[in-house]
């Protein structure tokens, strides 16, 4: 790989350029790759040596090897979404995400599953689900986190007052040690636990010394003194303060016990600080019962939540989570969460989540109106309703969202995570709560709660800055007096999140300083030479060094074309990626975000990366046009300016909106390239090809086609679109129905591809409208602009934007709609103009942006309203498989594309739960890009479409979708017009 980069290693360890050619992965220690694993989800940053991308368990051992022998470390690292800093380090990251991705077996009768440590945690469940089992720990990250992050975390999730830690659920596993040698560590007899204290069954001395030294620690009568007294309570179940040997010490051999001893216990929760796991057998449990509710009760007061918490738990519920005010205000402007609020009524201080499963609903019902009656009876809550089904899904996805939401608070003071892992025993949350809240408001900080009301962890999170020294001493400041409060409670600083780097400084407070001289030792006679992770838990740095940001540091300003003043700034808008990972869900997860990544499971081609870099960038570089950075287009260059990410990213990161921005701002520096400028000037071209569409037809095709395609950087292998032999604007002169219809009149927009593409599409859709009753009219309103947004030719986009603003404006009557058949043409109205302009034209532009609509979105609205009915359409049964675009799923609904299609009533709609198609308008067609715009294609679409029958009917809305499905299946998929006016009686 290239590791050459203007930016290389100050002082690169000798031999590194060796390492790299001993292993079967990759490695990588060019600039550009070790900043992107800089950060993770907390609040630290720290330039690692390398990142290493393993492929074989023999990779890991020869990087451990490797390091030990340079006095370097190796970092262990899975999705990165950790909290504490658990994963930021200056050593070798090791990112097992990529390859260690294998369910190995699953063991029906004895309910238990060997798997890799990247497997992630809901695909699992997904492969387990024929065998009705499932792994019960559920962090709100399931979606990407993965099994070896969650035992380095002990991770817990929302239903752990049921499931436990993953701490309960590792049975056995296997890795590497410190000395390079493989082990496995599991349940042992008595018996075998004294043989590998006498070194049999033991491969290597350190082994044995492990098991030598945790017995004479958990031995002694003084130390287990020690662990009764200064460990937390244990009644509570969240405990991730420090190394686990008070449970080690509640094992045989050294209590009368079933329990086992099993190091097992240890690992979980050592944040790869001993170990190198390559193998986890975890315990599994039935699946859930069939039923399940979530009584979602509305209080008036956070503390009137945390009494009805312990009444609620009189119920035996599966789970009860906590939603503040702050996080419901939050999801008013997310695009995606907006559509979960369907159960709020009013503006609640707090919601408590209550989740029942059960056998029947009548169970549930009985049970929630029993806990109605008592909670009433105590004037706990005002509002109870109870949502069932799939609609449950919604609530726990606004919920889940919350982290990533609390990064949308406008400016640089931020929801940080420095107290958000408390955990105390349940009965005293309320006590706790209010101490802790009377902190806050002597530092004049506010906070939010939310998250597992049920096993007494909260996540806490004050509003600080920490671009300034006065944030920075109220970190520090803040940690030290809620550190101080918890151990007056007897709890444990962190439940489920860990210590890493943010609270490791706290365990001599917590614990006292002889247990935490016991973890030294611990570590020492674990990792002699300090190789696994260093600086977690124990011998950390101070918990205010290698922060994210330099407190004092300037915010860079730079001029853009897009309006970035939502934010104060586009770097602040590239500052909203607060690193929870939501983008690196893959396929199997569902939704749009992020494609390139679902296709190369490589961070570098994340929107979470894109978002480092371009902060990064701006907020070092040194040159006056800051967006100047080879670095920078090359981590942009996969982006497919989906959109996904403005809506299913909880912090709402508008990558494509920062990729254009960036674009024309380097374009300022270097000139446009001649193939972006030749795909952003493609309707200037159309139209002097216009009177003689054949030639450009023909200059496509074959031999000369080929040529033309290999000079101006396009893929052989593409088919460019065609034009038609009419233009839409000509045929629409002599085609326009006069006359009454009894539903008046529409205004269909004549956008760029509609107008010399896709000019039977538009001739349906008239015909369509026309025959259900609409005069249609297409006015004078020009190009959208949408092949210079794609290429970030901003100058031109917004020059188009303004005339067309102005014309919208002389040829719509006031409050007449534009419909139109192009999503990503039609929605620019929507998304992009108000961005582009300034002044009283940006207001015009939010107006008319609001008169814009899809022509399903049109369809839909005009059938609730009653105007057009199924009466219309064919009684003939078909089968219909449809794809979103992305823009419409994005900035829209797919709701109304399936509400119309199944206008004919023996129509059966089904949705292809695909993201991207892959094409992104001219990305599938650049050579460079062919390859991987087919690689995600290939992951939900290609498959789906190839599974139909022949006589099934494929939709899809957008043109690139259209031309990516023949090219992938060659099938003819069609306008969802095109499919309605084919079912017209």
């Amino acid at each position: 790989m290239n590791n050459s980069n203007n930016n290389p290693l100050s002082e690169p360890i000798p031999h590194l350029e060796n390492l790299e050619k001993q292993l079967e992965g990759q490695l990588f220690y060019d600039h550009t790759m070790r900043l992107l694993y800089a950060t993770d989800a907390s609040a630290y940053k720290e330039m690692p040596l390398a990142v290493a991308i393993p492929k074989t368990k023999e990779d890991i051992q020869k990087i451990i090897t490797f390091a030990r022998e340079n006095k370097s470390s190796v970092i262990p690292r899975a999705a990165g979404t950790s909290l504490a800093g658990q994963v930021v380090g200056n050593g070798i990251i090791v990112d097992i995400s990529q390859e260690f991705t294998q369910i190995i077996s699953v063991d029906e009768s004895n309910k238990t599953a060997w798997v890799e440590p990247g497997v992630i945690r809901d695909e699992l469940n997904l492969h387990l689900k024929p065998y009705q089992l499932f792994f019960g720990p559920e962090t709100s990250t399931s979606n990407r986190c993965m099994i070896g992050g969650m035992v380095g975390n002990n991770a817990c999730g929302a239903r752990s007052v049921v499931y436990g830690s993953t701490r309960e659920h590792l049975l056995e596993i296997k890795g590497f040690l410190a000395d390079g040698n493989e082990v496995t560590f599991k349940a042992l007899t008595n018996t075998e636990f004294e043989n590998k204290c006498n070194g049999i069954d033991t491969v290597s001395p350190l082994e044995q010394s492990i098991y030598v030294q945790i017995k004479e620690v958990v031995s002694s009568e003084t130390n287990r003194l020690l662990f009764d007294k200064n460990f937390p309570k244990k009644s509570i179940p969240r405990r991730n303060t420090g190394y686990a040997l008070d449970l080690l010490a509640d094992s045989m051999p050294f209590v009368v016990t079933d329990e086992k001893f099993n190091f097992c216990k240890l690992i979980a929760g050592s944040e790869g600080t001993l170990f190198f796991a390559t193998a986890i057998k975890l315990n599994l449990v039935p699946a859930l019962k069939p039923f399940a509710a979530l009584v979602c009760i509305h209080f008036e007061s956070l503390n009137d939540s945390l009494k009805a918490n312990l009444e609620a738990l009189k119920f035996n519920p599966d789970s009860v989570e906590l939603i503040d005010h702050y996080i419901l205000e939050c999801t008013k402007e997310n695009l995606e969460q907006s559509k979960n609020r369907f159960f709020v009524e009013g503006d609640p201080q707090a919601i408590l989540v209550v989740e029942f499963l059960r056998d029947t609903p009548e169970e549930i019902d009985t049970i929630a109106k029993e806990m109605e009656l008592l909670m009433r009876s105590k004037n706990l809550g005002y509002h109870f309703p109870i949502v069932y089904g799939e609609e449950t899904n919604k609530v726990w996805n606004l919920r889940k969202a919350g982290l990533g939401l609390l990064s949308n608070i406008p400016g640089d003071a931020k929801a940080v995570a420095v107290i958000e892992d408390t955990a105390v025993d349940v009965n005293d949350l309320p006590a706790f709560i209010e101490d802790f809240n009377a902190i806050l408001k002597q530092r004049n900080l506010s906070c939010v709660h939310y998250a597992h009301a049920a096993t007494g962890e909260l996540h806490l999170r004050p509003i600080i800055n920490l671009k300034t020294k006065e944030g920075a001493v109220l970190f520090r400041t803040i940690a030290t007096d809620i550190a101080h409060l918890v151990k007056e409670y007897k709890g444990s600083l962190s439940g489920e999140h860990g210590d890493g780097r943010l609270r490791g400084e706290f365990i001599p407070l917590m614990l006292g300083e002889e247990i935490y001289q016991l973890f030294i030792q611990l570590k020492n006679t674990w990792d002699p030479w300090n190789v696994f992770n260093p600086g977690k838990i124990v011998n950390t740095p101070p918990m205010d060094t290698n922060l994210r940001y330099t407190p004092g540091q300037d915010t860079p300003m730079p001029e853009t074309y897009f309006d970035f003043s939502e934010h104060n700034g586009i770097l602040r808008a590239a500052e909203m990626c607060n690193g929870s990972g939501d983008c690196r869900k893959t396929e199997k997860s569902g939704g749009t975000m992020c494609p390139s990544y679902m296709a190369t499971r490589n961070e570098k081609h994340t929107t979470r990366a894109r978002a480092n870099m371009l902060r990064e960038t701006i907020t070092t570089s040194t040159k006056e046009n800051k967006f100047d950075a080879e670095g920078l287009l090359e981590v942009l260059d996969l982006c497919l300016s989906c959109k996904g990410c403005k809506s299913e990213c909880p912090s709402n990161v508008d990558m494509a909106k920062l990729k254009a921005e960036t674009l024309q701002q380097n374009y300022d520096a270097n000139g446009v390239k001649f193939r972006s400028s030749l795909i952003g000037n493609t309707p200037k071209i159309n139209a002097v090809f216009a009177t003689v569409p054949w030639v450009y037809n023909l200059s496509t095709k074959g031999f000369l086609g080929n040529l033309i395609k290999k000079s101006t950087g396009f893929a052989v292998e593409r088919q460019l679109p065609q034009m038609h032999k009419i233009t839409f604007a000509k045929w629409i002169k002599t085609h326009v129905q006069k006359g009454t219809f009894i539903h008046g009149q529409v205004y269909l927009y004549n956008d760029e591809f509609l107008n010399y593409y896709d000019v039977e599409i538009g001739q349906t859709a008239v015909q369509l409208l026309n025959r259900l009753g609409y005069e249609v009219i297409v006015p004078e309103i020009g190009i959208s602009g949408r092949t210079y947004l794609s290429k970030g030719m901003l100058k031109e986009a917004r020059e188009i934007a303004e005339k067309n603003i102005l014309a919208f404006e002389k040829h719509m009557p006031k409050d007449a709609i534009l419909i139109g058949i192009e999503p990503s043409a039609i929605l620019s109205f929507r998304d992009e103009y108000p961005d582009l302009c300034r002044g009283i034209l940006k207001e015009k532009a939010k107006t008319f942006a609001g008169r814009t609509l899809l022509i399903e979105e049109f369809l839909a609205r005009e059938l609730d309203e009653g105007r057009i009915s199924s009466a219309s359409f064919t009684n003939k049964e078909e089968r219909v498989r449809m794809h979103g675009h992305c823009f419409q799923k994005a900035l829209s609904s797919l709701v109304p594309l399936k509400k119309i299609l199944m206008l004919p009533k023996n129509y059966t709609v089904l949705n292809i739960p695909s993201g991207c198609c892959g094409m992104a308008g001219s990305f599938g067609y650049e050579k460079e890009h062919y390859d991987i715009s087919m690689k995600i294609g290939e992951l939900v679409l290609f498959p789906s479409i190839r599974s139909e029958k022949e006589a099934t009917l494929i939709s899809a809305s957008g043109t690139s979708c259209r031309h990516q499905i023949k090219d992938g299946t060659n099938r003819n998929a069609q306008h969802p017009v095109s499919i309605l006016y084919n079912a017209l009686k």
